[in-house]
């Protein structure tokens, strides 16, 4: 397998684990910029449909916040992303590992979550610099 096609392959994984499935909206929420473009690019190929930004006026599946200490109150940006979510939609919180800028400690996320009325089903290493925390109504949980 050459280097590039197995850099697809740990994308899709990537996409696959995180729980994407085929024909899912997908909305990328705060900076727009942080998303990474391998995640997106996997994402895509997984639910077939390019993800979508904040002004995307419908409903969506999955929820991607991209989130640094410094960004401004969580719990208001969560409660924002919940009322984009269709039912048993969820939301995956993307952070900076404990070593990087903007590290968002596990208390405030988990506090966050609860005052927002999510939460956390699961929590990952996305990459070597981002962890994903999972968040979800407690309807869908």
């Amino acid at each position: 397998m050459s280097e590039t096609a197995r850099q697809a392959s740990s994308g899709r994984d990537l996409a696959e684990r995180l729980g994407f499935e085929p024909s899912q909206t997908v909305l990328v929420f705060g900076r727009g910029g942080e998303c990474d473009q391998a995640l997106r690019a996997s994402i895509e190929e997984v639910t077939g449909a390019e993800v979508v930004n904040e002004e995307y006026a419908d409903a969506v599946d999955v929820v991607l916040l991209w989130w640094r200490r410094d960004d401004g109150d969580l719990r208001d940006t969560l409660t924002r992303a919940k009322e984009s979510l269709a039912d048993g939609g969820r939301i995956w919180l993307l952070t900076p590992k404990v070593e990087h800028d903007g590290y968002v400690d596990p208390s405030e996320i988990n506090d966050s979550g609860q005052a927002a009325g999510l939460g956390q089903t699961s929590s990952i290493t996305l990459t070597r610099n981002w962890l994903a925390a999972c968040l979800q109504p407690p309807a869908v949980m």
